[in-house]
């Protein structure tokens, strides 16, 4: 009995030490969740497009839109993926009107391809979500010689949206929300090396891409002034999805055995890192809104960058000579 009660008084301490640290984590998790867009809507009737709906936020934003009765387009790169997905949001919810489409937004052919196919079966879109994105690529090119963040976050988005602009000022009132990240407060736009041909960083790619983004809500807000679409830009903040899975630092056994468990404290859920996207695309508040950024569904100040009309301008006519639109 002596023996028994000499080892509980020894490991004791250590089970309330790790009680202690894995109630601090979950209460740090709670907290780092953020609002939730927590306002009942039906969307039947409503038809929208998500790029890049087959995972993460993505999967999160069309399964509760298709939740709430919208007819919902995932445009997927992989066909394969985009399709078990919708498969299992249409079981989930109850709602047949989910379809998955293929968009490599790498590709400026199969931006177009997408558009053409989708204006032959809907003659409407009331909502445009701007999701897809990579994350720390290593250097690569698109199919039209992008580099890869600059080419799938901003170039393929500004040429679906474009050609998408009739439809979406047809439908009006109508929505676009495109998903930036906080990481625009650290970029900026190389403008003497913006396909980064002369020095490449893949955090300093990813981190103009997310400036662009915001740029190219502005400059689009003020080009759709009075047409009755609204354009806003969000900030999902740091969710648990697989956009990291190209940093070699996460796949090593340090992150994966000790880190991890702190970082997934730190992370919002796919679900609440969808809110704010929610939010923007749905809250009847925000019906005479437009160019403003939100993140945690709130409007947030976005660094001095992103605030540069001429550069927005000057991004917006590139990115036109790019798409070759208007010519």
């Amino acid at each position: 009995m002596e023996i028994i009660i000499s080892f509980v008084k020894r490991i004791a301490p250590m089970f309330v030490a790790h009680a202690v640290v894995g109630i601090i984590a979950v209460c740090v998790r709670l907290y780092m969740q953020g609002r939730k867009f927590k306002k009942r809507t039906n969307e039947t009737g409503k038809v929208a497009i998500v790029t890049g709906g087959n995972a993460g936020l993505g999967r999160e934003t069309v399964r509760e839109l298709a939740r709430r009765g919208a007819t919902v387009y995932m445009a997927c790169r992989d066909k394969d993926k985009g399709e078990q997905a919708c498969k299992e949001i249409v079981r989930e919810t109850k709602n047949s009107n989910v379809f998955s489409r293929q968009c490599d937004l790498s590709s400026l052919d199969s931006v177009r391809k997408f558009v053409d196919g989708f204006k032959k079966e809907q003659n409407k879109l009331d909502i445009l979500i701007n999701n897809a994105g990579v994350f720390w690529e290593p250097h690569r090119l698109t199919k039209e010689g992008f580099e890869m963040h600059l080419g799938v976050n901003h170039i393929g988005h500004f040429l679906l949206t474009h050609l998408l602009l009739d439809l979406l000022k047809q439908s009006a009132p109508s929505r676009i929300v495109v998903v930036s990240s906080k990481a625009h407060e650290r970029g900026r736009i190389q403008v003497d090396d913006i396909n980064s041909k002369l020095f490449y960083d893949e955090g300093e790619a990813y981190c103009q891409s997310k400036l662009a983004n915001i740029l190219f809500t502005r400059e689009l807000a003020r080009r759709l002034a009075g047409t009755g679409v609204t354009v806003n830009v969000v900030n999902p903040g740091i969710a648990a999805t697989q956009i990291a899975r190209n940093m070699i630092f996460f796949q090593t056994k340090l992150a994966q055995t000790i880190l991890r468990p702190l970082l997934w404290s730190l992370m919002k859920s796919p679900r609440n890192g969808a809110q704010t996207t929610l939010y923007a695309a749905l809250d009847s508040e925000l019906d005479e809104v437009s160019g403003q950024y939100f993140s945690d569904c709130n409007p947030k100040e976005v660094a001095p960058a992103a605030t540069d009309d001429e550069m927005a301008k000057w991004l917006w006519l590139q990115s036109e000579k790019w798409t070759g639109i208007g010519q």
